[in-house]
């Protein structure tokens, strides 16, 4: 490693230290809880060392509590634009999964992976092969190192039992869970695959949609983990017939697992995972963890929310928009609006500066005289 690297990694790792010592104390919203930053540092099979990013939200108190690492998905696109894009990925897009299992004893550790958000790079998940032949088992391959790597590293800290190890994959989340699944990594002990698979570019399209369902017959063949996969109906990436047919890919060898459909969602369910409340999703997942003799129940109750009104005026879409806001449980968070009711938000950031400037770009990217309205569960205060 270069000089220039090893002070790189350094710098980052002192941020997330700073972070976790300042951050943490300000959370409001999660009274029992930590939500913190953290940084892993992962040894992939060829030698070398890189750092993720990762969001860490558990029980404030001392203990050894299973872990649930947290995988997100990669957004549709190529070429520069992408790789802009998901630098600016955050592990808080998994935040309402995260406190969900929190509040149930878990060790929720939301990670990104290389090339994503903070993680170090470079991104190293480009599919090779034309959209009628794509090579999936490389890139899941790719993308299993990391999820690998970050449970052998979580599994020392000293709030982990390393013997109760979840993954719980979101989209190519999944795909990278279930690869990393294939090779059986010491600790884990269930698989939650959530809208799995790749190569959807655009509603209702996907490329070389049989190679993927190939790839997934591949893991399954090496597979022993129990794995629950749930797709909704109206999965405008992965439809429930091609669902089908990647699970029954997997399944034919042998490898464990269940499929659940669940119903419509949205006009999307492909993003079911961000659903409030959990119960969309949380039920079948209760049934597995259970046969996996796995905590349930919730220990860390949560107060209600404070009351927040929504601005006025407020147009249809802000109006949705501003639900989700007031639901997040994370007090790194802000509303901006303007005059005619026309908003900004970020729900998604680091901090609560970020999500504040966030916030205001996204209003003024489009309208006139925007202004924070709303900072974590807070009114902003307007200036004479």
């Amino acid at each position: 490693m270069t000089g220039r690297k090893r002070m790189r990694r350094c710098v980052y790792v002192f941020g997330l230290l700073v972070l976790l010592t300042t951050g943490a104390a300000a959370q409001t919203v999660l009274p029992g809880l930590i939500r913190a930053p953290i940084a892993i540092a992962i040894d992939l099979p060829d030698g070398r060392k890189v750092t993720l990013e990762g969001l860490v939200i558990r029980p404030d108190r001392s203990g050894r509590f299973p872990l649930v690492v947290l995988i997100h998905g990669t957004p549709r696109g190529d070429g520069p634009t992408f790789l802009a894009t998901i630098a600016r990925q955050s592990p808080a897009r998994l935040n309402g999964p995260s406190v969900a299992f929190a509040q149930r004893g878990y060790v929720a550790v939301s990670i990104m992976r290389r090339g994503f958000g903070r993680s170090e790079g470079p991104y190293a998940e480009h599919i090779s092969g034309t959209c009628d032949n794509r090579d999936y088992l490389e890139v899941a391959r790719t993308a299993g190192e990391d999820v690998a790597g970050a449970v052998a590293a979580l599994r020392r800290e000293p709030w982990v039992d390393p013997d109760h190890v979840l993954l719980l994959g979101w989209s190519s989340g999944g795909l990278a869970a279930t690869a990393a699944a294939a090779t059986n990594p010491a600790g884990v002990v269930g698989v939650l695959s959530v809208a799995g698979g790749r190569g959807s570019f655009a509603p209702g399209q996907i490329c070389s949609a049989g190679r993927l369902v190939e790839g997934f017959g591949v893991f399954g063949k090496t597979a022993r983990v129990p794995a629950l996969w749930l797709y909704s109906e109206n999965d405008r990436y992965f439809n429930a017939t091609l669902a089908r047919q990647m699970f029954e890919a997997y399944t034919a060898s042998g490898a464990p697992a269940q499929l659940q459909m669940l119903p419509p969602f949205g006009t999307d369910g492909h993003m079911v995972l961000d659903a409030e409340p959990i119960e969309i999703w949380w039920q079948p997942v209760q049934t597995f963890l259970t046969a996996l003799h796995l905590p349930t129940s919730v220990v860390v109750e949560l107060p209600p929310l404070a009351d927040l009104p929504p601005p006025t005026p407020i147009n249809a879409a802000c109006a949705a928009f501003f639900n989700r806001y007031y639901s997040a449980r994370t007090d790194v968070k802000a509303f901006a609006v303007n005059p005619e009711g026309h908003c900004g938000s970020s729900v998604m950031a680091r901090s609560r500066d970020e999500a504040k400037e966030e916030a205001m770009t996204r209003c003024a990217r489009a309208w006139k005289d925007c202004r924070l309205y709303a900072v974590g569960q807070e009114l902003v205060e307007r200036s004479n």
